[in-house]
């Protein structure tokens, strides 16, 4: 009589895999960081906003302030990079 050998099975199948909660890609931290984000970048838009003038005829200084031509663009690329860590940041599951 011959013994029948057992198929050779992996030992990550012999685990049970728990499909109970879906995987998401990022984590609680990483959704934070992304509205932070997102909130430098609109806040660098909004201080961005206005200083042109009503007549056509009258220049207005007020467009090449310090809050348009420099706070405000370097509030937007901090946001964006921000945003980049907040995708780069890996979960600490």
């Amino acid at each position: 009589m011959a013994k029948t050998a057992k198929p050779m099975v992996p030992e990550a199948s012999k685990k049970a895999v728990d499909n109970s909660h879906p995987v998401f890609a990022f984590g609680k931290e990483n959704y934070i960081l992304m509205l932070v984000g997102l909130g430098l970048i609109v806040l660098g838009f909004i201080l961005m906003n206005g200083g042109g003038s009503k007549d056509p005829n009258v220049f207005n200084e007020e467009m090449f302030d310090f809050r348009r031509l420099t706070l405000a663009p370097i509030l937007v690329l901090v946001g964006f990079g921000v945003e980049i860590v907040a995708i780069m940041k890996r979960p600490k599951d």
